[in-house]
C-alpha cells in the first residue's frame, strides 16, 4: 500500500503569489483525514508485527520419517467428513483462521476450559461460530495410533484446511509443518484480533496486518468466505442496513433478500438460523464470493466493505480481479494461505508439546 503525503516547509524562502496560495490550499484540503489514519496504520504494523523470523523454520518433509503417512491419513479422514456434508469443509477452514489469528497457528482454538485453563471456545465471538471439533478428535486418534506423539495439533489443522479447500474444488497447495501445540489460549486475543462482521474496512485491514498479512492476503483470504455459512445474528444489521442501497437489486437479489429477513427478523429471534455467504454455489469454492461484491450483495457488511468502501480503492481492485480471473485467485488464496500458516506461536518452541488429545494439555 503506497501512500504519498505533500510535506510542506515550515518556512519559504519566497512568499507565495494569490493563485500559488490557492492551488497550495486546495492540495492541503484534499488529503483525507483517512490517508493519516492509513499512515497510523503503517507505522502500527510494523512496530507490533509478530516476529516469526527468530523460530525454528517449518519444513515441507518434517514428518518424512517420523510418520510418513500423516498426510495421508488427514487427507483420508477429511475425504470421510466432507462427502458426509460438503459443509464440513468451511467448518475446518474456519477453525484454521480462528487459531491462526489468536497466538499463531498452534491449536489453542482446540483446547477445551477446565479448572486451570479458560480456552477460546466460549469467546462471545467464537461461540456457536465454532464447529467440526469431532472431525479433528478423529484425526488425531487415526495419527495417535500410527504416529503416537509426532503429529501436532496444529499441524493436523493446517494439512486439514488444505485438504477441504480442495475437496470442494479449491486450490492445493503444500504445507509446511514442524507447528508445536501451545499449553495455553487467550480468551481475550479473540475478542480483539478476529475480524469481526461488522467491522469497517480500516479495522479489518488492521487486523490483518498485525499478523503480517498484507491488503492482497486479506482480499484472497476473504474469499474462503464462497464455501461459508453466517449466522443472522452476524448479518441481520446488514439486511436491515445498507445492503439495498449496495445492492443492485437483480432478480436473483430480490428473492434472495426475502428469504434472509424471513429467517432473520428485525425484531429479533432465529439468531443461530444460517444463510451461505456465496448463495450462488455455497458448496462450491470458486471465485462467485467476488461476483456477489461487486453487484452489492455481500452478506456480511466486513466482505462488501472490501468493494463497496469509499476507502477501498486497492481492495475494490483486487475484488474486480478475482472475480474477473478464477486462477488469479486461486493462486493468491494457496500463497496467503501457507503465509497464514506460517504464523507461529514463539512459546511453543519453548514450552509447547505434540497433543495426545487436542482438547487437552498433556498430563
Amino acid at each position: 500500500m503506497q501512500i504519498s503525503l505533500l510535506i510542506q516547509p515550515q518556512s519559504q524562502p519566497f512568499p507565495l503569489s494569490t493563485t500559488q496560495e490557492t492551488q497550495t490550499n486546495i492540495i492541503t484540503m484534499k488529503i483525507k483525514p483517512t490517508i493519516f489514519i492509513l499512515s497510523f496504520l503503517t507505522i502500527f504494523c510494523f512496530k507490533f508485527l509478530h516476529a516469526t523470523k527468530t523460530n525454528p523454520p517449518l519444513s515441507l518433509d518434517y514428518y518424512k520419517s517420523s510418520c510418513p503417512n500423516a498426510e495421508a491419513i488427514v487427507r483420508k479422514e477429511m475425504e470421510c467428513a466432507v462427502q458426509s456434508d460438503l459443509r464440513n469443509a468451511a467448518l475446518i477452514l474456519r477453525l484454521h483462521f480462528h487459531d491462526c489469528f489468536v497466538q499463531g497457528c498452534d491449536g489453542s482454538v482446540l483446547l477445551d476450559d477446565t479448572v486451570t485453563l479458560q480456552g477460546e471456545k466460549n469467546a462471545p465471538t467464537n461461540l456457536n461460530a465454532l464447529k467440526g471439533f469431532e472431525f479433528i478428535d478423529r484425526i488425531k486418534e487415526k495419527l495417535e495410533s500410527e504416529c503416537p506423539g509426532i503429529v501436532s495439533c496444529a499441524d493436523l489443522l493446517t494439512y486439514a484446511a488444505r485438504d477441504a479447500t480442495v475437496l470442494v474444488g479449491g486450490p492445493y497447495w503444500d504445507v509446511p509443518a514442524g507447528r508445536k501445540d501451545s499449553k495455553t489460549a487467550s480468551f481475550s486475543l479473540v475478542e480483539s484480533n478476529i475480524p469481526r462482521p461488522n467491522d469497517g474496512l480500516l479495522s479489518i485491514i488492521s487486523k490483518f496486518l498485525y499478523q503480517s498479512l498484507s491488503v492482497t492476503d486479506m482480499v484472497a483470504l476473504s474469499g474462503a468466505h464462497t464455501i461459508g455459512m453466517a449466522r443472522c445474528t452476524n448479518y441481520r444489521a446488514r439486511i436491515y442496513g445498507d445492503y439495498q442501497t449496495t445492492a443492485t437489486m437483480s432478480n436473483i437479489a430480490e428473492p434472495n433478500l426475502k428469504n434472509l429477513k424471513a429467517t432473520c427478523p428485525a425484531a429479533g429471534g432465529g439468531d443461530n438460523n444460517e444463510a451461505a455467504m456465496d448463495y450462488v454455489s455455497p458448496s462450491l469454492f470458486d471465485n462467485t464470493y467476488y461476483h456477489i461484491l461487486l453487484r452489492g450483495e455481500g452478506l456480511l457488511n466486513s466482505d462488501q466493505e472490501l468493494y463497496s468502501s469509499v476507502l477501498g480503492v486497492q481492495t475494490s481492485k483486487l475484488v474486480r480481479k478475482y472475480a474477473e480471473d478464477q486462477i488469479a485467485f486461486f493462486a493468491q488464496f494457496s500463497e496467503s494461505m501457507v503465509k497464514m500458516g506460517n504464523i507461529t506461536n514463539p512459546e511453543t518452541y519453548v514450552d509447547g508439546e505434540v497433543r495426545k488429545n487436542c482438547r487437552f494439555m498433556n498430563t
